[in-house]
This record gives C-alpha cells, structure tokens and sequence, in this order.
C-alpha cells in the first residue's frame, strides 16, 4: 500500500470559511463540481443536509423530526465525548492516517435516527475542499436506532482548481435491531487529491446497511477498505462499487464482511472500469457463526491500457456456512461487440451498451444530475473500448 508525506498538507491552520446560510448561494462552478459528487444544493427535500468547507462546518440543517444532524465538535460537547460511539469500532492507533485525525479532527458530521423514525427522503452530507496544498481531517458518527431507517447521501469533491490536497475521513456506523441504513457515497476528487477514509460498521439483530460507492473522475491516490462486522441474528449487509479510473489515478479498495451471528447475510459486489489507471480490487468475507451465507463479486473491464489486481477472499471453519464467489478482470471481448453490430448498433454503440450493462449495479436513491453523469462517463468510455 502507498503511503503518503502528510507533512506536505495542511490539516490545522487553514481557511476558516464563514457559515452559509443557503446552500445554493455557492458559486456555480462548486455548484457543478457538488452535482457530479451526488449534493444537488438545490434539493430542498432532503430530510438534512450538512456541508464542511476545508476545517468548518458551514452548514447544517434538519428537516425531519427525530432525526439529529451537528458538527462532530458540538455533539462531542453536547454528549460528554460520544463515549459509546467515537472511537469504537476504529482503532486510533491503527496507522498514521486515524492518528492524524485523532490529533486533528477538524470536522465531520454527527447523524442519529432516533428509535422508530422514518427518513423518508435522504441526509446530504458534503466534504469540500478549496484551496492549494489543504489536509481535511474528518470524523463522522452515524446511527440508526433500533427500527428506524435512513438514506444517508455523502459527497466528496475538490474545487476545481484545488490541487495537492489531502481528505482523510474515519466513519463509525451503528446500526441497532431492526434498524435500516443505506449509505451512498459519490468522490469528485482531482488528478492530484489523496484520500485516506478508514470506515467501519456495526449491525444488531435483524438490521441492515448497504453501503453504495460511486467514483467516476480521476484520483490520485485512493485507498480505502470499509469493513462492517455482524453481530445480530438476522442482520444483513450489502457493498455495491461502481468504480473508474482513468489514466494518474491509484485506486485501492475493497470491502470487509464479518458474519459473527446466525442466519446473518453479506453480499459484496463490486464493478470496475480502468482505461489506463492502476486499480487493486479487495474483497472478504468471513463467517463464524452458522447458518450465514456470503457471496463475493469482483468483476474488472479494462479498456485501452492500465492494470487491475483482483483479491477476493471467503474464510470459515463453520459447518453449515456457504460462502462464494466470483473474480474476472479482461476486456471487451470481440464476439460481443459483433453480436450487438449484427442486431443493427454501430460499434461505438455496441461499446457503449456492453458498458453501461456492466456497470449497472443497482445503486438506490441516486438523484437525476448524478444518473446523468454517469451516462456521460459511460460515453466517454467509448473512446477507450481497447479492442
């Protein structure tokens, strides 16, 4: 794994932006860049919306009852340091990434579904960073209580002329019995933006998360690997991935599934896209408890160059545990191309849709500018088509 000279970041001493009032006073070029990571600031039926510019938190507000959004730094004041939240799933001195944010946290978000409340419509959470040479260090802690259910929308993004920036992000999620969380998480980063999230999960009885990642644009350098543990009877987790990366960006991911209770389920299905970039592509899941079934999908297309490493991994010494997957890396393949043209498409069109195909994970919630997106990326992946 790379590392990185944090030293060249500024995580303590930089902008200080102003609160913002309303969202879509931003300027349109931040406007723009927020849309292609998933915040549309002119949706007001949103159920909450949060945004940190570099080290402030510049806004935050909540639409629905039962439903607590507030800079990490309030909540950790209003609730006598989050003892039975911050700091539990992650260890601190896991590597110098999660020390650096514990030193200096300069922001994040605090999200809580109160028991039995229904967010109906998502909570829009924004990472943003402006500026030359800016470090972001984050914490954010988000929890469903025992049958409530919540959408939480995340966007990360860079300004379209920051450059040699740094995002470190930990995220601690609680998800109680019966619970229900869906987290998507959409980057919008730069060719030069490094990025370090260190995220992890946990799900009672008859809970479930499903996690939707979404990274279209270039990234330096990326590594992340969330990991969620299972603890209740019942509880499920799902991880879908839709990854690209161009040629200059380093991805490596992955996803971690602990299934430590009966009957508990996990699915990881990941899909992605290099035309020219280097991509490392993890996958795990363990069991150890009985029944519990798991199934691992990591599937890589590489069009016009670039590199992928595919690693998946099952482990179990449980009778009664099934556990599969999948793995496959290759590129377009001929015969397919000629099936599609023989049905009256032209080749780029036959390109196009054997890509769009492979990419559709189904991905809820997404709104319509970040669909359209991605029907974009998909077209310009044509000119990428490597055979």
């Amino acid at each position: 794994m790379s590392t990185l000279d944090l030293s060249r970041y500024a995580f303590a001493g930089g902008e200080n932006a102003a609160p913002i009032e309303n969202l879509s006073s931003l300027p349109a070029e931040d406007q723009e860049r927020l849309v292609l990571a998933g915040i549309d600031v002119n949706d007001h039926s949103v159920s909450g919306a949060f945004m940190q510019l570099n080290h402030a938190g510049v806004h935050c507000e909540t639409r629905q009852e039962g439903l607590e959004l507030m800079d990490i730094r309030a909540a950790l004041k209003k609730y006598d340091g989050l003892p039975r939240y911050f700091w539990q799933l992650l260890d601190p001195e896991k590597d110098e990434y999660t020390r650096l944010t514990r030193e200096h946290c300069n922001g994040g978000y605090f999200v809580r579904a109160r028991k039995g409340v229904k967010a109906l419509q998502p909570v829009q959470s924004c990472m943003f960073i402006k500026g030359d040479g800016a470090g972001q260090s984050i914490h954010n802690i988000v929890i469903v209580e025992e049958g409530a259910e919540m959408h939480v929308l995340g966007g990360c993004a860079t300004a379209h002329n920051a450059r040699e920036v740094a995002h470190l992000g930990i995220t601690e999620y609680f998800v109680e019995k019966g619970g229900k969380l869906t987290f998507t998480m959409i980057h919008n980063w730069s060719e030069t933006a490094a990025v370090r999230p260190r995220s992890a999960g946990r799900v009672e009885a008859g809970g479930e998360f499903q996690n939707n990642y979404i990274l279209l644009k270039p990234v330096g350098d990326l590594q992340m690997y969330p990991g969620m543990r299972l603890v209740g009877e019942g509880a499920v987790a799902r991880f879908n991935s839709v990854i690209v990366a161009p040629e200059g960006s380093h991805v490596d991911s992955g996803n971690r599934i602990d299934l430590d209770a009966p009957h508990t389920r996990g699915e990881i299905i990941s899909r992605v896209v290099t035309t020219g970039g280097e991509v490392i592509n993890r996958g795990f899941i363990g069991a150890s408890a009985t029944p519990a079934k798991g199934h691992l999908e990591c599937k890589g297309l590489i069009l016009g160059g670039g590199r992928m490493h595919a690693i998946p991994e099952l482990d179990s010494n449980q009778d009664g545990v099934e556990l599969s997957h999948e793995a496959a890396v290759g590129k377009i393949a001929q015969e397919e191309i000629e099936y599609l043209m023989a049905r009256g498409l032209d080749e780029d069109e036959a390109a196009a849709t054997i890509v769009r195909g492979f990419l559709n994970v189904e991905i809820m919630g997404l709104p319509a500018p970040l669909k359209k997106a991605m029907d974009a990326q998909i077209a310009l992946l044509q000119a990428h088509k490597g055979m």
